[in-house]
């Protein structure tokens, strides 16, 4: 077949391939690469740095020479009053050039200070908006993680019940029990069906915030393997961690920064006090000859070099109100510096006690999983004897999906409180989230998602 007959079904072939999503879905690591290069919120952060940024040679300039130019013409024409005659018309043309290099200037050097402190905090910023977007990401994808976990007990509940129904109703048909059995699973196989309605609209909501974040339907997951340990804090000291977060927590070095900014406010105003010396060479024509006419002539070219000293004497009160003004702004900013150091703390604490808590709840829930089936199995075995009832089965069905509902969302809190643990001490980091995914089982290998 002729080369050029096979190019229509290369290029299909190719967008098929490029259309194609991994067959082993995406993991936690892939959606973070998503995020990063798609949301929104972390992009705006990235401009609103970079635009911060240009204070500093903004600030700079005001140190630097600078260079001005005029140039002006003017026509004048005069007449006598009596009848308008006798006019006579001059033409005029000037020009000038200045240079000006600041020798001392108080204001503008503290101006230059206080713009590498904001350039400061814009980088803290953007870094917070770099935590944030991890643990937004992580928290979308474990919430759908966590109602997939939820549907897919309450799939297994549902088929148990609908087992337990059908057993039901063919005792009765053989009269080996009354027909209170079937409408007792009737009724708890209606109220699962609810419950699935409820999950699948909120698997559709979770499923919505992560692609709100990633710009595409997050597709087939990576779950998170039932039997992976989960790490502890390390170090496994509250004290180690509250003195972390109180010295190098992100919000804390952000308002530390925002301090200093205002007593560089303080010195700026202050400098309004101070003289200010700039160095100033001009050169020009200021002559008043005209460029054609009777008072035409040869043009003089006036050059100047000098200091030029300016002394603020008076300025109505207006430099001391600053000050004052300023005074207090930073009395404000220590209060907030101090709250922010507060919550950061209590932050601190509060994820600490999650993860260690989380840990011995998930240890607790798993031997309550373990319970949970064994009670199943044995009330199974019992209502086939004669010894229990159907609702007594049903009762333990429940219990036992309930408890691995439970011991799902507690992994996943546990996760997140360790994330934030770690935000909150300024030290989240790429590979925590590379951690956490080496936990996670494709999605290929895990069971069918519902």
């Amino acid at each position: 077949m002729p080369l050029r007959s096979w190019q229509p079904l290369l290029l299909i072939a190719l967008a098929l391939f490029v259309g194609l999503k991994p067959a082993h879905g995406r993991d936690l690591m892939e959606v973070w690469q998503l995020a990063l290069e798609r949301d929104p919120i972390y992009a705006a952060s990235g401009y609103a740095r970079a635009a911060d940024q240009e204070r500093v040679p903004q600030a700079r300039a005001q140190l630097l020479p600078y260079v001005s130019a005029e140039a002006g013409a003017d026509l004048d024409n005069s007449r006598r009053t009596s009848g308008l005659s006798d006019s006579r018309t001059e033409r005029r043309a000037a020009w000038s050039l200045a240079l000006i290099q600041p020798v001392f200037d108080l204001p503008a050097w503290n101006n230059l200070q206080r713009a590498d402190f904001e350039a400061s905090q814009a980088d803290i910023a953007h870094r917070i908006a770099y935590q944030d977007l991890m643990l937004r990401t992580a928290q979308a994808y474990f919430d759908v993680l966590a109602v997939q976990d939820s549907l897919r007990a309450l799939m297994s509940e549902k088929a148990a019940i609908e087992t337990q129904l059908l057993a039901a109703q063919q005792s009765f048909e053989l009269g080996a029990t009354t027909i209170t059995d079937a409408h007792e699973a009737q009724a708890r196989l209606d109220l699962v069906l609810a419950n699935e309605v409820s999950l699948r609209n909120e698997l559709q909501l979770a499923e919505d915030a992560l692609a709100r974040i990633i710009a595409e339907r997050p597709g087939r997951l990576a779950q998170l393997a039932r039997d992976a340990t989960l790490p502890s804090p390390e170090p496994n000291r509250l004290d180690d961690w509250v003195a972390q977060a109180s010295h190098a927590g992100l919000t804390v070095t952000n308002a530390e920064l925002q301090t200093r900014i205002i007593e560089k406010d303080i010195d700026i105003a202050r400098g309004q006090h101070a003289p200010t010396v700039a160095f100033v060479a001009r050169t020009g024509s200021a002559s008043d000859f005209g460029m054609d006419g009777y008072r035409s002539g040869p043009r003089s070219l006036d050059s100047s070099v000098g200091l030029q000293v300016s002394i603020p004497l008076y300025t109505g009160g207006g430099i001391s109100s600053r000050v004052r003004e300023q005074t207090t702004r930073l009395q404000q900013a220590r209060a907030l510096l101090e709250n922010a150091r507060r919550e950061t703390i209590q932050a601190a604490q509060r994820h600490f006690k999650g993860v260690v808590s989380g840990l011995a709840q998930i240890a607790a829930l798993q031997a309550a999983e373990r319970s949970s089936q064994a009670a199943l199995e044995a009330n199974r075995t019992g209502y086939e004897i004669g010894v229990r009832i159907n609702i007594d089965v049903l009762n333990a069905e429940q219990q036992l999906y309930v408890t691995q509902r439970a011991l799902a969302r507690a992994r996943y809190d546990t996760l997140m409180d360790g994330l934030r643990l770690k935000a909150t001490a300024g030290i989240l980091q790429e590979s925590d989230l590379a951690a956490i995914n080496a936990l996670l089982t494709p999605a290929e290998s895990s069971s069918e998602a519902p």
